[in-house]
């Protein structure tokens, strides 16, 4: 696959695998891999001839996103990003629910009044990119308003283990925001938890963030229903096996 980026050649003059590790989940990270259409495998060689480098280090950068879950190396045939499967992501956005819900309790009690000017600044300043449609802009907004919850709580083991979550939920809160009218139902949701943990209200304010997230989930499990029947075919191991069994994808 070339990645439908640009990349710039890089001087070696750091710790270069660290670097090309980065640069590869970044890019990642902003590609729209629930696209239908999307093609999700990696070509070492172009991959090395963009950057400018040798193909040890893109190996290496490889393996490492695969062990964070974000690419699969398949024997003999390639290196493919990897696409989460519908009870995967499912299975996330409960996590990540369940994560927020307490920080947010916790925020009611240890985040200082001006912590909670900080977050309500945030969100108005936002709130102008959801309603002028630029969701591409608003997404990332989005997700760092729930980071800011995570990071209210003052737990570096609630925020890292969310952080892990967030790496994947991307390009789902990406394609997500886009669908319905989720964008504006973004909007008014974080300002009612905003205003509940501002009063300090621990049980509205942890509630109120359990029911954002989950709509979220609700909203995949209705319209993502054709991810399941994706992720399979598209695999692959899956596409030879149907070759030799003539099945015809849906």
């Amino acid at each position: 696959m070339s990645l439908n980026v640009k990349l710039k050649p890089v001087a070696i003059n750091f710790t270069l695998k660290d670097h090309i590790y980065e640069v590869l989940r970044e890019t990642i990270l902003d590609i729209d891999i629930y696209d239908a259409e999307a093609d999700m495998r990696l070509d070492e060689r172009q991959l090395a001839e963009q950057l400018g480098i040798s193909r040890t280090p893109i190996r290496e950068a490889l393996a490492r996103l695969a062990q964070d879950g974000l690419v699969e190396i398949v024997p003999r045939k390639g290196v493919f990003i990897h696409r989460k499967s519908l009870s995967e992501i499912l299975d996330m956005v409960v996590t990540w629910a369940a994560l927020e819900s307490m920080a947010a309790h916790i925020a009611t009690r240890d985040a200082s009044d001006a912590d909670l000017q900080a977050l309500r600044n945030f969100a108005m300043r936002n709130s102008v990119s959801a309603t002028k449609a630029e969701l591409g802009e608003y997404s990332d907004a989005n997700i760092k308003f729930h980071q800011m919850i995570l990071e209210l709580s003052g737990s570096e083991l609630l925020r890292s283990t969310a952080d892990g979550l967030l790496m994947h939920m991307h390009a789902v809160r990406r394609r997500a925001m886009g669908e319905s009218d989720r964008a504006s139902r973004s909007v008014a949701d974080h300002m009612e938890i905003i205003e509940a943990l501002e009063a300090r209200d621990a049980e509205l304010a942890s509630r109120l963030v359990r029911e954002h997230t989950m709509r979220l989930h609700d909203h995949i499990e209705d319209r993502w229903t054709r991810l399941s029947n994706l992720d399979k075919t598209k695999r692959p191991e899956v596409q030879a096996a149907a070759k030799k069994i003539k099945i015809k994808e849906k």
